[in-house]
């Protein structure tokens, strides 16, 4: 059986919130007090996960959890990277994303998904400093007295 998504809302006392925000901005490693007594240190990637979450709450925003498996559908894999899934097919096949095909679907792992959409990210970047950068040499962002003026 699957585990539904979870939402988070921010807390509304934030006083109380602020202890736990502080102590996991400080860098060591959290660890985990059981009912019994017993402490177990937190690996570094759900403490990371942790702060992520506490901060986001603090900030006023709402927080959602949701389980994925490990290996996604071509469905699946488009929701997550926000395309349709004839283009994460087309992306498939050009060898942008690899997949596997156990029987007559494809399979799609989620961490090569997860760095596809880094890649994609980190390009969208690149792509905008360098037209920032061309339209900075074409003069284009000489400031003037005068407001720009809108059709």
């Amino acid at each position: 059986m699957a585990t539904p998504e979870t939402t988070l809302l921010p807390p509304e006392d934030e006083a109380s919130f602020r202890a736990l925000v502080e102590g996991l901005r400080m860098g060591t490693v959290p660890s985990l007090r059981l009912a019994d007594g017993t402490s177990i240190e937190l690996p570094h990637d759900i403490a990371d996960a942790l702060r992520d979450i506490v901060e986001a709450l603090a900030r006023g925003k709402a927080v959602t959890v949701a389980p994925r498996h490990t290996t996604l559908t071509t469905q699946q894999a488009a929701d997550l990277l926000g395309i349709s899934r004839p283009t994460l097919v087309k992306r498939l096949e050009e060898g942008e994303i690899s997949f596997t095909k156990p029987g007559r679907h494809r399979r799609v792992r989620l961490s090569d998904v997860l760095a596809y959409r880094e890649r994609m990210r980190v390009e969208s970047f690149e792509a905008l400093d360098e037209l920032a950068a061309i339209s900075q040499e074409a003069g284009l962002y000489e400031s003037t007295d005068q407001p720009t003026r809108t059709r």
